[in-house]
């Protein structure tokens, strides 16, 4: 249960305050939420309350994303690497 935490741990407290409006924070915290919601919805299948929250959120991580590649291919490619997620099919 704790895997999801590991993540946000290589940015140090200072840098997320810093960052918290950066996109790469965004996406970090998207993922984050979405692992967490994930873990929730393997215990409790039925609760479509969560559902529809894990897939509003997956969807303006993917919107953040398909704006970031755009804006900067190097970072995006580097951050979907850092956080094992699929390249988006939007290009």
């Amino acid at each position: 249960m704790g895997s999801f935490m590991v993540k946000i741990s290589f940015i140090s407290q200072k840098e997320k305050e810093e960052s918290r409006g950066s996109v790469e924070f965004q996406v970090l915290s998207f993922t984050n939420n979405i692992q967490r919601l994930a873990l929730h919805l393997e215990l409790h299948k039925k609760d479509y309350l969560s559902q529809r929250g894990l897939l509003k959120i997956l969807g303006k991580r993917q919107r953040l994303l398909a704006y970031f590649l755009k804006k900067n291919k190097v970072r995006y490619k580097e951050l979907i690497g850092r956080l094992n997620i699929r390249e988006t099919k939007i290009h």
